[in-house]
């Protein structure tokens, strides 16, 4: 994804340039009226993997129905855009609740991945659903409870969520949870 063109100063409204500031290694939108430079960095993506575990040997995952583009009706984990002033275990409470009606308790991180084309960090945590109280916000047309066996594979949303799921389930299956990293494959 290409770097926005912008062209006016956020600062003082000034028409900006596209320049290498000093003691810098790329472009940047560097205003000559009031000297501040644009920088344009990824966007951080949180959210959670829900699970209910009324049953140990068969836990079960929240997943929830896009209302919204892109991807309208496919599955996706709860997640959204992390906002200014919270944590990233904070912001992928808000998301789980805002998207799925969900009060969870986190359990610690799953998977950061990298989506270097959209300029975005997609951050995801295992997360204990605390009751099953579950309202769809706007967002999401429906929310579903799914055993491993029943995820819908073909009709995930996101390769984001997809990978983050197939990470949950391995280490489910393994019985231990560690952290993944890397680029979104």
């Amino acid at each position: 994804m290409p770097a926005p063109d912008i062209r006016f100063c956020r600062l003082c409204g000034a028409s900006t340039e596209q320049r290498i500031p000093p003691m810098e290694d790329r472009r940047r939108a560097v205003c000559p009226a009031c000297g501040y430079i644009d920088y344009v960095n990824p966007v951080n993506v949180v959210g959670t993997v829900p699970v209910w575990r009324e049953d140990p040997e068969q836990p079960r995952i929240l997943l929830c129905l896009r209302n919204i583009e892109p991807r309208y009706g496919y599955w996706t984990l709860p997640a959204g855009f992390l906002e200014t002033g919270e944590t990233t275990a904070e912001g992928a409470a808000r998301e789980t609740w805002e998207e799925a009606g969900a009060r969870v308790e986190m359990e610690g991180l799953v998977s950061v991945l990298d989506v270097v084309r959209a300029s975005q960090v997609h951050v995801f945590y295992r997360a204990r659903l605390l009751d099953l109280d579950l309202q769809p916000g706007p967002e999401t047309i429906e929310n579903r409870l799914v055993t491993i066996d029943e995820i819908p594979w073909d009709e995930i949303a996101f390769r984001t969520v997809r990978q983050t799921l197939e990470h949950w389930v391995e280490d489910h299956a393994r019985g231990a949870f560690g952290l993944h990293v890397g680029p979104v494959s």
